[in-house]
């Protein structure tokens, strides 16, 4: 029989996913969803008597944080965040409502499912069991429902950080997305010993653009410098280009420990078949190898008789802690002096302590719960609103922990049709992060 937290945990998810919070990227299209999302978590902590404050830098764009007092003054605070928003979804695509927070088969199904109104509403029914029993936490925790993380935080985390600092006072650690779930330890599937991975790392997200000038012509007189042309060739080559292998931290501890387990190398030279034969996990730690810039977005002329004096690319770049120089440089080498690099948005990677005492805390939930379950820490090769709290000198972790059958790749399920999570892994959930928090 289910606990009253972990009925409050699936309670809390279902409910905030039936909150359309969609962030499309676009102002005029976002609406108020995020607001009434965070609204919704403040009218639940104040019935338990936790009191929060609601921070709205634009309407509808609205945050919620709330603090608890630990027992341990003079230990760090701890800030515990999940976003409130939800990319946008293809209804079509989807054989349940996406905001219909239906269970079949014992599996729940809705955008938000695990990215991340999951943790939202678990650190939600955990906030409210300790106000409830009188639990008092080791640290402070800081509780932080945000908005806009799904469109790089600017009116969520990262406005927090700049104008409302003070929200984090005494913080040192966070955690939040993307880790904590289960994947196999070893190849044999009758072998049910599970990793669980934690986020100590997070790559560096960039968008820079590429852009080529020459001057307009008539498309039946070819002229040596089309803009077009030679943006293509920018374009292929940094497309095409892999840049080396680096082994971080991060990567080298999930290296070792699964190469120990699985009887694996990963030299340099079996590296790619190594990781291949890890089945779905091959793409989420493959992607944490190397550097990466991909061509997205191309832009040129706009009718065909015409050469256009400028065309232009843009990039989606992901960089590896340290790497942000060595990018750069990559880049221009590989598109050639006569194209112009103009940077975007530019957040370095973040790098957390692999051996810190909260990783600990967390191997002991595991435990607690999982006796055979081992925390390894990874990369992430994508980024979270950890970015922000970075700037604070806060060191962030992604461990929101779910035990799910071996077959099940949470990681896939982030921005998919059909998003979904196996409600007990939600019951296992709230019962780690309740020890987890109430001992960290």
């Amino acid at each position: 029989m289910s606990t009253l937290l972990e009925d409050e945990t699936l309670q809390f998810v279902r409910e905030l996913i039936r909150i359309e919070s969609v962030n499309t990227g676009v102002a005029a299209t976002i609406g108020d969803g995020e607001t009434r999302a965070a609204r919704f978590v403040q009218e639940r902590l104040a019935e338990v008597g936790i009191v929060s404050e609601l921070v709205e830098p634009r309407p509808g764009r609205g945050s919620l944080v709330a603090r608890i007092a630990g027992s341990d003054p003079g230990a760090g605070a701890l800030l515990v965040h999940a976003h409130l928003d939800v990319v946008p979804v293809e209804e079509s695509d989807w054989t349940h409502p996406p905001f219909g927070a239906d269970i079949e088969d014992g599996i729940l199904y809705g955008r938000g499912a695990v990215d991340m109104k999951n943790y939202a509403g678990t650190i939600l029914a955990v906030a409210r069991h300790f106000a409830r029993e009188g639990i008092v936490p080791r640290r402070d925790l800081v509780f932080a429902f945000l908005a806009d993380e799904e469109s790089g935080g600017v009116w969520g985390a990262g406005w927090l950080v700049e104008r409302r600092p003070e929200l984090f006072a005494g913080v040192t650690e966070a955690l939040s997305e993307v880790g904590g779930f289960s994947v196999p330890l070893v190849a044999d599937p009758a072998d049910q010993r599970r990793a669980y991975l934690v986020a100590t790392s997070e790559k560096g997200v960039a968008w820079s653009t590429l852009t080529a000038r020459g001057h307009a012509a008539h498309g039946s007189r070819p002229t040596d410098d089309n803009a077009v042309v030679r943006l293509a060739r920018a374009v292929s080559a940094v497309g095409s280009h892999r840049f080396p292998v680096v082994r971080t931290p991060a990567l080298q501890r999930f290296l070792d420990v699964f190469g120990e387990a699985r009887g694996l190398a990963f030299t340099d030279e079996s590296l790619a078949d190594d990781l291949a034969s890890l089945g779905f996990m091959a793409s989420l730690v493959g992607a944490t190898t190397r550097n990466t810039a991909t061509p997205t977005v191309l832009s040129a002329g706009e009718k065909t008789n015409i050469i256009p004096a400028e065309a232009s690319a843009r990039l989606d770049i992901r960089i590896l802690p340290g790497q942000d120089e060595q990018l750069r440089q990559g880049l221009r080498d590989l598109a050639g002096d006569d194209i112009d690099i103009r940077e975007g948005r530019w957040w370095s990677a973040t790098e957390a302590p692999l051996d810190a005492p909260i990783i600990g805390v967390l191997q002991d939930a595991i435990t607690a719960h999982d006796p055979e379950g081992i925390v390894v820490p990874y990369l992430l090769p994508a980024s979270t609103d950890n970015k922000h709290f970075a700037k604070l000198g806060i060191h962030g972790y992604g461990f929101v922990p779910l035990r799910v059958p071996g077959d099940f790749d949470v990681f896939a399920q982030f921005h998919a049709a059909d998003e979904r999570v196996p409600v007990d892994a939600l019951h296992f959930s709230a019962r780690v992060t309740e020890r987890i928090l109430r001992t960290a």
